[in-house]
């Protein structure tokens, strides 16, 4: 009897030593008791965890009896480690509160990814652009987001004109017909629009920028290429938002503009207003402007109606008008003679009606309806010439996001109808109209591991007066999140894709479309890419922080649209045999001390090259090395002051000459008063611009030719203003 009681005790032991429990928990923000969706928890003795679901709550299940640590973790919190006694006394959920790391106050969710995650648990590298950087950038260029992008790593703003200032962006070094352009997720930027797409757009009612280097074909089809950059409204509060702007510069520039929003009860609302005028600017007084002479203005009213918690519907309309004359300064003031004859004159027209539906259901699934029309009108002037023509573009997108456990896919169709139609010249007239399904899935296979993958399969229908084109693209993409530890996560990615053939490029903006010949018997160009990163962030003391990211990048476009021209000066397209590839690196670092003291360093190395070229192969405008400095010190609510300093590499022109490198250099303050602050802006004080090496402009001075742009032409430029905020 003895030996069976010791025999059961034994066993009793040996159960409860071997015991399972489970464990329950709700992640939160320690401030804003928001559940932090995607969180990791560990078992410290055995190594296994899990992640918290949409609403912050996470179960673990296999824990031994006993004493046992348990980590809480998310990427931009501390990480909290508690110690639990299994099986517990209270088996209720228990709450978990992290808190935001220094450099990081903020959880950023990333609306182009379409999953509403945060930025630190989506596979897909996404550089974001928030809060004080925009307040910055609109300080010096409060009439679009051409500086804001200019002084971002990796990316390029590419000046068209001499004499009008039309301009491209450019990523990694790829011409900016590769990069895709969107306003809060609608494709309204291409074609016929795209060289004045950034200079009308304004950054004031900005709540963010975003941008995926590298190709994005699975959510946004053809053209995205190089990449994505979209850039996302304010949305209405409770609280009413009312921001007023005004600015004046040295070199005739005005600017004044608002943005109001608020929501109340089912409705809401948001206005964007703005103006802008420049006069006619020569800098280096050789009687041709380096700013032309120019009127805009953008009204943007949206309004939101909220039938209850699960509806959101939103219509918006934006109606952009701009003129603008640049060339012979004589000639623009009106005093026109035989000598002083040169003229280019823009007058745009754009209007663009949204309309978005949003069904959230009990799951946490989400219906959601995207409608845009877009209707550009634009009208190109020289003497003795003009280009006037009319784009359509309309977008229809219907998608289903469907939230798992594991699992968040989003699935829909879209609709592109793309139309331009030239005034008098039929013979460029072209329509592209692409039907394209898609499908998405990130997978949380750890607490450490995220995949996302993706296919899309686009059918385009591509015509014009002469010649009709069909094809159908497969395109997959795939991505990784790797969360080596608290302070380093890595991101790889790629993928395939392709861009509609278009005569709308930057080289025949250069050219105003002078003698362009319609596309024939041409294919659409077709892409592969990836990107690879390392992400790393610690702390160095107890007040300075430190992190960097190390980015690689390539892509190669196959049968590239290329422009000759023929010995009657008449231009047109066909596809090269020889692909264009860029490839290179970025590196970003950041160090913060005290949250007031911040520097960053981004270097960018490209090397792009056209196979097709013959000799020196290196892109044209595409410096191969670029470095970025900037140190900000600021109180907050009290001032700020920041300084900045560029390097631009040598770069081949067309010609195949290679221009000098250069320094640019930027000073700024703002004062806070309460609700008002002043600013000043000394942009490029060391005066660096082209025309400080050669005239841009080339003789005869009646009928001019220009230098390609690889160089400011303004020179230096003071602005100041002032900004309320109620």
């Amino acid at each position: 009897m003895q030996k069976i009681i010791t025999l059961l005790l034994a066993t009793l032991l040996a159960y409860s030593a071997t015991a399972q429990n489970s464990f329950s928990a709700i992640i939160k923000d320690s401030k804003t008791l928001h559940p932090l969706s995607g969180a990791s928890i560990i078992l410290s003795n055995a190594g296994n965890g899990s992640n918290a679901d949409s609403t912050g709550i996470v179960e673990l299940n296999n824990i031994p009896n006993g004493k046992q640590s348990i980590s809480f973790s998310y990427a931009g919190y501390e990480t909290v480690t508690q110690e639990f006694v299994f099986p517990l006394a209270d088996k209720n959920v228990i709450t978990i509160l992290l808190s935001a790391v220094e450099e990081d106050m903020e959880e950023v969710i990333v609306q182009s990814t379409r999953t509403s995650r945060s930025i630190a648990n989506t596979p897909t590298r996404v550089e974001t652009i928030d809060g004080e950087e925009l307040d910055e950038k609109n300080n010096m260029r409060p009439a679009n987001v051409s500086m804001l992008l200019h002084e971002s790593t990796g990316l390029q703003v590419q000046q068209t004109s001499a004499t009008s200032g039309n301009a491209s962006i450019r990523v990694q070094g790829l011409d900016g017909k590769y990069t895709q352009l969107l306003k809060d997720g609608y494709p309204n930027y291409g074609n016929f629009a795209s060289g004045l797409s950034i200079l009308e757009i304004p950054p004031l009612d900005l709540k963010q920028v975003e941008v995926i280097k590298g190709p994005a074909s699975t959510l946004y089809g053809g053209g995205a290429i190089a990449g994505v950059v979209n850039f996302i409204s304010k949305m209405p509060g409770e609280k009413l938002e009312a921001d007023f702007l005004f600015n004046q510069s040295h070199i005739g520039q005005t600017n004044a503009g608002a943005f109001i929003s608020q929501k109340k009860g089912k409705f809401g609302f948001s206005f964007l207003g703005l103006g802008n005028l420049q006069k006619a600017y020569d800098v280096d007084k050789d009687d041709f402007s380096e700013l032309p002479r120019n009127k805009n203005f953008t009204i943007n009213p949206r309004l939101f109606f909220y039938p209850d918690a699960s509806w959101s519907i939103m219509l918006g309309h934006s109606y952009t008008w701009g003129w603008n004359t640049g060339g012979d300064m004589v000639q623009i003031k009106g005093n026109g003679n035989a000598l002083h004859t040169y003229f280019e004159e823009n007058s745009t027209v754009r209007n663009t009606t949204t309309l978005e539906i949003d069904k959230k259901f009990k799951s946490g699934n989400i219906l959601k309806l995207k409608q845009s029309l877009g209707l550009f009108d634009r009208v190109i002037t020289l003497p003795a010439y003009a280009f006037s023509g009319f784009n359509t573009n309309s977008f229809t997108d219907v998608s289903y996001l469907l939230k798992k456990k594991k699992h968040t896919i989003i699935s829909g169709l879209n609709i592109v109808y793309d139309k331009f139609k030239h005034r008098n010249m039929r013979v460029v007239d072209a329509q592209t109209f692409t039907v394209g399904g898609y499908i998405q899935d990130t997978w949380d296979v750890t607490n450490r591991v995220i995949l996302e993958s993706g296919l899309r399969v686009d059918n385009m229908n591509f015509k014009n007066a002469g010649y009709a084109k069909n094809q159908t693209f497969v395109l997959p993409r795939v991505s990784a999140l790797f969360k080596i530890s608290n302070k380093i996560s890595s991101r790889i990615g790629g993928g395939l894709g392709y861009k509609t053939p278009t005569v709308f490029t930057e080289e025949t903006e250069r050219l105003q479309y002078q003698k362009l010949q319609a596309l024939n018997k041409v294919e659409a160009e077709r892409s592969v890419g990836g990107t690879a990163d390392i992400n790393f962030k610690t702390k160095i003391t107890g007040a300075l922080t430190f992190s960097i990211n190390q980015l690689f990048f390539y892509t190669g476009i196959s049968k590239p649209l290329v422009l000759s021209v023929d010995g009657f000066g008449n231009y047109s397209f066909s596809n090269a045999a020889r692909a264009v590839t860029s490839s290179g690196f970025e590196t970003n670092l950041k160090f913060i001390y005290k949250e007031d003291l911040k520097l960053f360093v981004g270097y960018t190395f490209t090397h792009a090259k056209a196979g097709y070229l013959a000799g020196n192969q290196f892109l044209r405008l595409v410096p191969k090395n670029k470095l970025n400095l900037t140190l900000m010190y600021e109180k907050e609510n009290n001032f700020k002051l920041g300084l900045e300093g560029y390097f631009t590499d040598n770069q081949f022109l067309n010609s195949g000459t290679r221009t000098p490198s250069f320094w640019e250099f930027g000073f700024m303050a703002q004062k806070t008063f309460r609700k008002v602050s002043v600013f000043i802006n000394f942009e490029n004080f060391t005066d660096q611009r082209q025309s400080n090496y050669k005239t841009v402009a080339n003789a005869p001075h009646n009928n001019p030719s220009f230098d390609d742009i690889w160089n400011h032409t303004e020179g230096f430029v003071v602005n100041g203003g002032i900004k309320i905020k109620l």
